[in-house]
């Protein structure tokens, strides 16, 4: 190749990026591909029928532009496994003998990868050598200094700060639980960050189950099984986040809880993310429910009004967005959404006032918010919070609105009618009506007693587990919210 041709490559290659976006392309072209002209047509070389099926479907369009762009002119472009690439590959497989690029990526199409590359853990071919860390190195991953602190995550920060600092004398494994957008996954991702920058010898494996569950069972086709417990067993700190995807996936968990007992036994920090208190997960086995319950588990609350502020003043910040402090109040009173729900809101208000041409004060939040904040509006009914229990405590429909005095039932008829207190504009008169035909002087008694049993950290005996009452009014709210 002259040397016109290398810098017509070159040029291509920036352009493909430009085009598809710079994680994407080092995933799928950067030394993957080999570009030749035959004639009249672009050849892209690749790997195996896997990736040329892969790119012939995704990126032609993109290929194609990207050539007209450069080189002024239409060119067909095709894609062909280039025998050069193929072998290199089949001798990379052969060297590592772990799970590789071309396995992650095998040469039958019968696995369609994601539309975007994974971005959360990278099992891709390297030496086993412990300076090798996890991690795209084109990840922007979040830092536990970007991480807004309030009454409702202060204890699950220190205790991710902690894992940083001390990774070896902390409680072992940490268990961070919380409803979605709470910052569980923004407190794994400083602790992933912050292990590298302090332990740069460590190989620090980040995953989510999901991952975890289809590299096991990718390798159980392939028969290579031992490749992947020798990745995963062999890391110095091992992050998995949203475990609750394994509860259903019994085989997985399995082989999950015999990786988690070999890092545990030789001291290897664990932490782990799930959407609720592992005591409250049904579906994942007693054994690894054991295993979780032996560390520290703490939980991470939606924001808080206090909460809500910071994280939009320091979003704001990022984005480079001009939005008077007051506004900012005004935006977290209005809003009682997630982290993600927080930055949507921000990003709208960004918006309008550009499209605009006017000041992002508090009419104009009002303004560009009036529809979001109208379909936010939701009207809790008695029927809802009665679904919600007896969802979380698998009780028959109807069961609280029966005359049964038993504790399986009276206990959660009790929680009930706290939460219909709360929730609802019903009365007593009607709370009690609902439930169990009673009185209104016993929907009051029941919610004084709830009351006393948050006071005290009071636990109730459901089946054969135990549960916090806080927990389990946390786990029927978020079952409201759904």
């Amino acid at each position: 190749m002259t040397t016109s041709d290398h810098d017509v490559v070159a040029a291509l290659g920036e352009d493909i990026a430009r085009r598809i976006g710079e994680p994407r392309y080092k995933l799928w072209f950067a030394h993957k591909t080999k570009f030749s002209w035959q004639d009249d047509q672009l050849v892209v070389g690749v790997a195996n029928h896997f990736v040329q099926e892969w790119l012939e479907k995704k990126f032609v369009d993109d290929v194609a532009n990207s050539v007209r762009s450069v080189l002024g002119r239409p060119f067909k472009v095709r894609f062909a496994i280039d025998p050069h690439l193929f072998q290199e590959a089949r001798r990379h497989q052969a060297r590592t003998g772990a799970i590789s690029e071309t396995e992650s990526t095998p040469s039958t199409p019968d696995r369609a990868p994601p539309d975007e590359p994974a971005p959360r853990a990278e099992l891709r071919s390297r030496p086993s050598s412990k300076a090798m860390h996890d991690g795209r190195s084109d990840r922007r991953w979040r830092q536990l200094s970007d991480f807004v602190v309030g009454p409702c995550n202060r204890v699950a920060h220190a205790s991710a700060l902690s894992v940083v600092e001390a990774p070896l004398q902390t409680p072992n494994p940490l268990i961070l639980h919380g409803p979605v957008g709470t910052g569980k996954t923004h407190l794994l991702e400083g602790v992933y960050g912050g292990l590298r920058k302090q332990h740069p010898d460590w190989r620090v494996c980040y995953v989510t189950s999901e991952d975890f569950t289809n590299r096991f069972v990718q390798s159980m086709r392939a028969s290579k099984l031992g490749a992947f417990r020798k990745y995963f067993r062999d890391c110095d700190a091992l992050l998995v986040d949203d475990l609750q995807f394994l509860a259903s996936k019994r085989a997985t968990q399995e082989e999950f809880l015999h990786t988690f007992d070999v890092l545990f036994a030789h001291g290897k920090p664990l932490v782990l993310s799930c959407d609720c208190h592992p005591r409250l997960s049904g579906d994942l086995s007693p054994e690894l429910t054991d295993r979780l319950l032996g560390g520290a588990v703490w939980g991470l609350e939606p924001p808080d009004l206090e909460t809500r502020r910071g994280i939009l003043r320091l979003r704001s910040g990022q984005l480079g967005l001009t939005i008077p402090d007051e506004t900012l109040v005004h935006l977290a009173e209005l809003l009682r959404g997630n982290v993600r729900e927080l930055e949507g809101a921000l990003h709208s208000v960004a918006h309008y006032s550009r499209v605009l041409g006017r000041p992002a004060d508090v009419q104009l939040v009002r303004e560009a918010l009036a529809e979001r904040l109208r379909h936010s509006v939701r009207v809790t009914r008695l029927e809802d919070v009665d679904r919600a229990v007896c969802q979380v405590l698998r009780l028959d429909s109807g069961a609280l609105q029966s005359k049964q005095r038993n504790w399986a039932i009276s206990h959660p008829r009790m929680l009930a009618m706290f939460l219909s207190r709360k929730h609802t504009s019903a009365a007593y008169s009607a709370v009690g009506r609902y439930f169990g035909g009673v009185n209104h002087s016993t929907a009051v008694a029941a919610e004084k007693k709830v009351r006393r049993w948050l006071e005290t950290n009071r636990s109730l005996t459901f089946g054969s587990q135990d549960v916090l009452v806080r927990e389990l009014l946390e786990l029927v709210e978020r079952e409201l919210g759904r």
